[in-house]
């Protein structure tokens, strides 16, 4: 008996697979350029790498982490592994060097489908766990589980970061995973055995997330806190629940913190901390005015506040809800009743920390995406928490109207027929969108080249987005800082940039300061790009403005090869 339900168990997680690798594949299929920005910088690292270049990126716009060259060392902010392995794809079917970018994204995209389909059987386990400690009939747990992994599977957050390559859905994978087996340690702790394979599992999972985002650290924190209050067992082995677990990872990620030191001088992610006293989004770009606690506070008590209800705001309702709707609304009003369970107590842990640390600590940053990109253990948490709640309501509706015939199947059939709907209606369009950021790069490059300013490598260029030029076009770019055209001189100057294009029409106070009285704003010479004949053409360099860099020292300063370039 216990091999047939084994069986089915395999068979199951099989079918919920293919299933979501299926849906995610079509959704990869209509995404062909890196959007948004952090992608490319992945897609561009992990090309780099299989053509022989090693860590590096062309794109400079984190200025707080020396050193300043080309090209950049990478990852001073983010971290690796979402690279490294997309890297294995891209060397298998990529092609020769050097590599286009449609080519290395779609190569790319291979690793957050598979973790994207993974995620999927993992919400199916999760939700299986939970039956199994409501003590549900076998039928209305069969339908719980398999209905919350079709969800997984056709839910657009889940489906959209599938298709991007970057560290969402990689994170979300391990991060799950290690929260199942954090439940089975937990309940049956087998006396902490140090060959226990499931504390190397935990370790080696942890280990994996640290090496793909920083908050793979609550996750660490979640598991200290639930071992060491784990009931019945003694302090020894509490401490090797903890230990064994905090050995195995950091064998793990302890290689990549000696690189850090060794190539910029701390093992920590010191730029990615100080994001927590930004005051806009475009701190991260920051040259001359980097953040500062000083700079900080001066923003007053009231700012700080309202920095904090925007972020919460933000991720509740930008991240969580609206992309989910219905399903996600009634995942979260359940929530108080649906989390109490043991089953999902490392992921309401895990989802609340998150959920409060980038909102309450990060309140700015994470309006640009850092919790967005942590987010897959929240939004799997509200996909079970819906699915126990349609199902306890169901049951209680037959009860009260005396139903004889099971109709467990409704709650599920309701999030999955949702999910699908907000799925197949919205994810066009974030591929329409990628195709025109993919178009407006072609067209500024070839229209570059028709003004006598083709961008061939010959000197970096300032960009508002540095990332897709940098990646694009194959050229050094430099990250515009929010900053005055004074500021903006002192970075071409020191690092012998020629040409300023600004892609969109409000990026902080660029470009219309140079339309401004200030200066330093002749210093900057518009020069207009000729208008292609294609409508379409025309309509993606429509709000792009490209100026000369025209003030005496910056023409006379030597390109930045690999020599090193002080910080400010």
């Amino acid at each position: 008996m216990r091999s047939l339900i084994r069986h089915e168990a395999w068979l199951t997680a099989a079918m919920i697979f293919a299933v979501a690798a299926a849906v995610r594949i079509a959704a990869a299929s209509l995404i062909p350029f890196p959007k948004p920005e952090d992608t490319a910088y992945y897609v561009g690292v992990a090309r780099n790498l299989v053509e022989g270049r090693g860590l590096v990126s062309d794109a400079l716009w984190s200025y707080g982490t020396p050193p300043l060259v080309f090209p950049r060392p990478a990852f001073e902010v983010w971290l690796p592994l979402p690279s490294l392995l997309a890297a294995i794809p891209m060397a298998l079917v990529a092609g020769p060097s050097p590599i286009s970018l449609e080519a290395a994204m779609r190569a790319a995209q291979v690793v957050p489908v598979l973790a994207g389909a993974i995620v999927a059987v993992l919400a199916w386990r999760l939700a299986a766990d939970l039956a199994a400690e409501r003590a549900l009939p076998a039928g209305r747990a069969r339908t719980l589980a398999v209905g919350t992994g079709l969800a997984a599977a056709v839910y657009l957050p889940l489906v959209l970061h599938s298709a991007l390559p970057d560290s969402t859905m990689l994170f979300g994978a391990l991060a799950l995973g290690a929260c199942l087996l954090m439940t089975r340690v937990l309940r049956d702790p087998r006396g902490a055995r140090l060959t226990d394979p499931r504390l190397l599992g935990i370790g080696l999972l942890l280990g994996a997330a640290a090496l793909t985002r920083n908050e793979a650290a609550w996750l660490a924190l979640v598991w200290a806190w639930l071992a060491w209050r784990r009931r019945g067992e003694t302090k020894a082995v509490r401490g090797r629940l903890i230990g064994m677990v905090a050995a195995v990872s950091l064998v793990v990620f302890v290689p990549w913190a000696v690189r850090d030191w060794l190539v910029f001088g701390n093992p920590m992610p010191g730029q990615a901390l100080s994001n927590a006293l930004s005051v806009t989004g475009y701190d991260i770009f920051a040259w001359n005015d980097p953040p500062t606690l000083a700079r900080y506070l001066s923003v007053g008590a009231g700012t700080l506040v309202q920095m904090r209800i925007d972020g919460l705001g933000h991720n509740l309702f930008s991240v969580l809800l609206f992309l989910g709707v219905p399903v996600s609304l009634i995942g979260a009003v359940a929530l108080p009743w649906q989390a109490r369970d043991r089953a999902l107590r490392p992921l309401l842990l895990l989802s609340a920390a998150t959920f409060l640390v980038t909102s309450l600590l990060f309140p700015v940053a994470t309006t640009w995406g850092t919790f967005l990109h942590a987010a897959v253990p929240v939004h799997v948490l509200l996909l079970v928490s819906a699915a126990g709640a349609l199902d306890a309501l169901i049951a209680a509706v037959g009860r009260r109207l005396g139903w004889t015939r099971p109709v467990a199947w409704l709650g599920p059939l309701l999030a999955v027929s949702a999910s699908a709907l907000f799925t197949a209606a919205l994810l066009p369009g974030f591929g329409a969108g990628a195709r025109d950021t993919q178009r407006t790069y072609a067209v500024l490059e070839r229209e570059m080249a028709e003004v006598g300013a083709p961008l061939d490598g010959s000197a970096p260029v300032i960009h508002d987005f540095p990332i897709w030029l940098a990646e694009a076009a194959r050229v050094q770019t430099l990250g515009l800082p929010d900053e005055t055209p004074a500021d903006v001189l002192d970075l071409a100057t020191r690092f012998g940039a020629r040409w300023l294009i600004v892609a969109s029409r409000e990026r902080g106070a660029w470009p219309a300061i140079l339309d401004g009285p200030d200066p330093d704003a002749t210093c900057f010479q518009e020069v207009l790009l000729p208008v292609p004949p294609d409508p379409a053409d025309a309509a993606a360099i429509a709000d792009v403005r490209v100026f000369r860099i025209a003030c005496a020292g910056v023409a006379e300063t030597r390109p930045v090869g690999a020599a090193a370039v002080a910080a400010p």
